[in-house]
């Protein structure tokens, strides 16, 4: 048995290796290309496109490794069922799962190793890989004079050389150097015969030495604009003549700056599951706060109408702002007091929404409600019963004492007839706060897709590792139906099925983050599919099955008319 496994694993290392190799760099291609614009033209040396190239190569890993065993499984049982090696090791009494075993084996230590990248390595390559690219997004291309073109790439600086010499790159002839750093125009420039251009200390700074040329100078220095006096004098022309100046300009921005990575750690792919889980409670209790805050600030909202019907909080809200009652009174609490326990509490009630639907919790809502407005109206009951019938202003009004006149005075309140100004002084309160809760439902609702982009990305870690075992499922038995070895079928089968895992992925994902589905559904339902269909082709590899022979399915049509035939024989003999 130990030489079969040698000589399955064998079969599959090599084939492994290369085509993972493969598909890591034709994927790296495929994302490199997106960026192409961005990267050339800006001088960078090796060192940085290697560690740019390096990181996103790490960054592919989650979606070459499941297509590498898919790929590497095919072509390793395609040639042992093309030479008849597949044949022998069930001859000798070996089945097929058995024979699978080695390579199972090996496939599981690949999805901990996937899992251990996706979760450790591939955050931290994300994280590296943009905010490199960003820098080099933000870089200014290198410097490069065309002839007879006026060249802008220097801040507030243009430049114009009408010839260049192949021999010496540092040779310019007719320069002219318009000056914009002052901001007034093109009051400064400078025209020469010839001169020379090289950068100094480090390609920081770009050094010209002019000859035989000219500065020109529009504007007057005496003493009247010096001192800020107006005039209104044209402004003079200043020409002054030189055999050598040199200029020197600041190429700061030209070079590469290193952004501070803290700007970049929050977005969703730059974090393990720890930090997403630690991101999705921070969601949860921001939601949760919204919620309580506009729930206890609804008085603001309605300062007279509904100003004392009572509202039952939500379980969920409830819960919460027990949980921060309890946070705010911990120092005044002793030890091992119950007020940390709604901590759990909180916890349980926000993972509740799986096992609890909506339905239940509206309906809970709804009896407490009834419940609390029933227990109101008897209490108003009895009040009226024990009081005599009010006015008109006390029965809008608290239980205050009121002597005659100030009764009569409130009474020709209520009975004022509404102006116009009224009417729109309350349209305008009901808008503001009809504006208010809008706003309030818009935020929660954007903190709710937040959520669920953060919990995507916590089962995509999971599901994009499990996805290894779900493709070596669907390789192997396939490979050993089709017995081909090679690139050819193999490779159209394998991107075939990745295109299927492919589009059930955006799918779901799309689906889970419109709400349409549940989360892990969306995430898992990829590879779900994918294990079902392994399973389906392992279970007719094992029974040697000809799925991709017409003879196969010739028989399967000549079984289904016989079906037909007999039972239309029924039932004319029932007739």
């Amino acid at each position: 048995m130990k030489k079969i496994d040698k000589l399955v694993l064998d079969a599959f290392l090599g084939p492994f290796v290369i085509t993972f190799l493969v598909v890591v760099f034709i994927l790296l291609n495929i994302n490199m290309l997106k960026y192409f614009d961005d990267i050339i033209g800006k001088g960078l040396d090796g060192l940085v496109l290697g560690q740019l190239f390096f990181y996103f190569a790490v960054f592919t890993v989650p979606t070459a490794m499941p297509l590498a065993v898919l790929l590497s499984s095919l072509i390793a049982f395609g040639n042992l069922g093309e030479h008849f090696e597949l044949t022998a090791i069930k001859s000798a009494g070996i089945s097929l799962v058995r024979a699978l075993l080695p390579i199972f084996a090996f496939v599981i230590l690949l999805t901990v190793i996937a899992f251990y990248i996706n979760n450790n390595l591939v955050p931290k390559a994300a994280l590296e890989a943009y905010s490199l690219l960003y820098d080099i997004k933000q870089k200014k291309p290198a410097l490069e004079l065309r002839e007879g073109v006026f060249y802008h790439g220097i801040d507030n600086i243009s430049i114009k050389v009408n010839k260049k010499f192949p021999k010496d790159d540092q040779a310019l002839k007719e320069v002219i150097v318009y000056d914009h750093r002052k901001n007034d125009g093109n009051k400064e420039v400078m025209i020469a015969d010839s001169g020379r251009m090289y950068t100094i200390l480090n390609e920081r700074y770009l050094k010209f030495e002019l000859f035989n040329g000219y500065r020109y100078t529009e504007g007057t220095s005496n003493e009247r604009e010096m001192t800020g006096q107006r005039t209104t004098n044209p402004e003079a022309l200043t020409r002054s003549k030189f055999a050598k100046s040199q200029v020197v300009f600041d190429l700061s921005s030209f070079q590469l700056q290193n952004t501070d990575k803290k700007w970049f750690q929050g977005n969703r792919i730059m974090r393990n599951l720890t930090e997403l889980g630690s991101d999705m409670d921070s969601i949860n209790i921001e939601i949760l706060n919204q919620q309580l805050n506009y729930y206890q600030n609804k008085v603001s909202f309605f300062s007279y109408y509904m100003k004392r019907d009572s509202l039952i909080l939500p379980d969920d809200i409830y819960d919460y702002k027990v949980y921060r009652d309890s946070i705010n009174r911990i120092p005044y609490l002793s030890k091992g007091s119950p007020a940390s326990l709604p901590l759990d509490t909180v916890k349980k009630k926000m993972h509740r929404d799986s096992t609890n639907s909506e339905t239940e919790k509206l309906e809970r809502i709804k009896a407490r409600n009834e419940k609390r407005r029933a227990l109101l109206a008897a209490s108003k009951k009895r009040k009226d019963d024990s009081n005599p019938p009010p006015t008109m202003a006390s029965s809008r009004l608290p239980a205050m004492k009121f002597d005659s006149a100030g009764l009569a005075k409130i009474d020709s309140v209520f009975n004022k007839e509404t102006t116009r100004d009224v009417i729109q002084g309350a349209t305008n309160m009901a808008r503001q706060v009809k504006s208010q809760v809008q706003n309030a439902n818009s935020s929660i609702e954007n903190y709710k897709k937040e959520l669920k982009e953060f919990d995507i990305q916590w089962h995509k870690i999971f599901s994009s590792s499990f996805a290894c075992i779900a493709m070596f499922l669907i390789g192997a038995p396939l490979g050993a139906i089709i017995k081909r070895g090679g690139l050819g079928v193999p490779f159209l089968v394998s991107i075939l099925f990745f295109i299927v895992y492919y589009v059930l992925s955006m799918q779901g994902e799309k689906l889970a983050k419109q709400g349409a589905i549940d989360v892990w559904v969306g995430v898992w339902m990829a590879d779900l599919a994918l294990l079902v269909i392994g399973v389906l082709f392992l279970r007719q590899a094992r029974a040697d099955a000809r799925l991709f022979e017409a003879d196969f399915y010739s028989v399967a049509i000549d079984k289904v008319k016989r079906w037909f035939a007999q039972r239309r024989q029924l039932k004319m003999e029932k007739a």
